[in-house]
């Protein structure tokens, strides 16, 4: 067992990889479901087993490809914030993907099936791969692995714009990449080396003739990953893309991918530039204060007026990364908790609210709220879920979303920013309303003529679903895995920093 645990960080992206090429030969959607469903059920065990040894025995888990040492050659290691994150992607394609069965048959064409779980294999490779690796430029790779992938899915929605949303995100993808590439080799002219560790030692050591080259390499590098994050104003192409997607893949992708682009954010942030330069110092605190606020209020009223319910919750998501980029700002004990609590929190329940809408297309084929009038009557279980998950993304007491706002509230206090407490609270109450509104249309309303045979969805959609919603509420309570782990994370950033 050790010799198989030693290899844990290349299993995790290579697993993928080949179920993908296993999937990509098949002609049937059914059996490359099964084919996926497998891999998707060993990655959090293994992930969980890498989390538990950067725990509780090795604070990191480096893995040198090829037998290279680094800096010279490519490096995988997973540090805690690295296992948190695979943790929570694993886990989430996990739980959610015998939801895919029956939605997948439903809304993309059978012939494109089994393409369509080779490129969801090959997205959730790269993703993982950006959180395993601790080389800059395979950070890239993956990047654009996860990203070519993700342009396939979004193009394999049933509406016909989804071609269009593809095509925007590709564009913006693309920006964004260009600029973390030009960033990267900004750095490597300075330091010339590609490894994340070694780059930050080289950093402490580089001249004040240096400095103007590094501050524009990070300006170029934060830019192209916020772009990747969906950091508000940058985040123009997630609205369409979640919108015209596949339920699925909609699904999927609110829980990840936008949380390992955060991911790879905060090593850049704190693990590279923080811990050779004084983190206070760098010129991005105050940007990322202020965007957050701005994503906070603007997405969460633009989500106020939207009348596609993916779409809304698309702007939600928009909102909910400020609250995770607000506590990078503070940088802070109890801040850093608050937004490394939300990662895992937010996924939770995002999922969840995306599911929901997953099984409302299923049943129902529209998405318009307009048209949902009584829905709350004729799927009770799907739309319990959803007003659970909403909950928690308001913030109420007693569910994970709380958990998250009440750190971020703490580490506000912590900072000597007490009015950022009435905007975390004033920005939660938005949410207030864009939930309500659906909560209002699907039960206080007679059920319209799309809804009128509309049922709960079969079992197989209905329990990933249920399992989220629940989620929601358990970790309300228990914080262990969220809060506790996001503590240790947070300290652990926090304490490499050059001060």
């Amino acid at each position: 067992m050790s010799a198989v645990s030693s290899h844990l960080p290349v299993l995790q992206v290579i697993l993928p990889l080949l179920g993908a090429v296993l999937t990509a030969f098949m002609r049937r959607g059914q059996l490359a479901w099964s084919v996926t469903l497998i891999v998707s059920w060993m990655l959090p065990v293994m992930a969980a087993n890498m989390l538990l040894q950067v725990l509780t025995s090795d604070p990191i888990l480096s893995y040198r490809l090829g037998g290279w040492a680094p800096p010279y050659g490519i490096e995988y290691r997973v540090d805690k914030l690295g296992a948190f994150v695979i943790f929570i992607v694993s886990l989430m394609g996990a739980v959610t993907l015998p939801f895919a069965r029956k939605s997948v048959a439903h809304e993309v064409a059978e012939h494109n099936q089994a393409w369509y779980y080779t490129m969801y294999l090959l997205c959730q490779a790269g993703l993982l791969g950006i959180a395993v690796t601790g080389d800059a430029f395979n950070a890239f790779v993956f990047l654009e692995v996860s990203s070519l992938a993700t342009y396939v899915l979004i193009s394999m929605g049933p509406h016909r714009r989804a071609l269009l949303a593809a095509y925007q995100y590709l564009i913006m993808g693309t920006i964004g990449a260009t600029l973390y590439v030009i960033g990267i080799g900004g750095l490597y002219l300075v330091t010339g080396s590609l490894n994340f560790a070694d780059i930050s030692m080289r950093l402490g050591d580089a001249s004040d003739d240096q400095m103007r080259a590094i501050l524009m390499s990070m300006a170029f590098i934060v830019t192209g990953v916020s772009l990747k994050l969906a950091l508000f104003p940058l985040h123009v192409w997630l609205p369409n893309a979640y919108a015209y997607a596949p339920s699925f893949a909609t699904a999927f992708l609110a829980g990840t991918a936008t949380k390992v682009a955060i991911c790879l954010l905060l090593r850049i942030l704190f693990s590279v530039f923080g811990a050779a330069i004084a983190f206070k110092t760098l010129p991005v605190q105050h940007l990322f204060l202020v965007l957050s606020v701005a994503a906070m209020f603007v997405a969460s009223f633009a989500a106020v007026f939207e009348q596609n319910l993916k779409r809304m919750l698309a702007y939600s998501s928009v909102a909910q990364i400020g609250y995770i980029t607000l506590g990078i700002a503070l940088a802070n004990q109890a801040g850093m908790t608050g937004s490394l609590a939300h990662i895992f929190n937010h996924a939770v329940m995002k999922t969840a609210l995306f599911l929901a809408l997953g099984a409302i297309a299923y049943r129902v084929g529209v998405m318009r709220l307009r048209d949902l009038s009584g829905i709350g009557r004729k799927m009770p279980l799907t739309m319990a879920a959803f007003v659970v998950a909403g909950l928690g993304l308001m913030g109420v007491p007693g569910t994970a979303g709380f958990i998250s706002k009440w750190y971020l509230a703490v580490g506000a206090i912590d900072a000597g920013m007490t009015p950022l407490v009435f905007l975390i609270v004033a920005s939660s109450l938005i949410a207030v309303v864009y939930i309500g509104r659906v909560i209002e249309v699907a039960y206080f309303r007679e059920p319209s003529v799309a809804c009128s045979d509309a049922k709960d969805p079969p079992l197989s959609m209905l329990l990933p679903l249920l399992l989220l919603a629940a989620a929601t509420i358990y970790l309300g309570f228990d914080t262990r895995l969220t809060a506790g782990i996001a503590s240790d994370v947070a300290e652990a950033l926090l304490g490499g920093l050059k001060q």
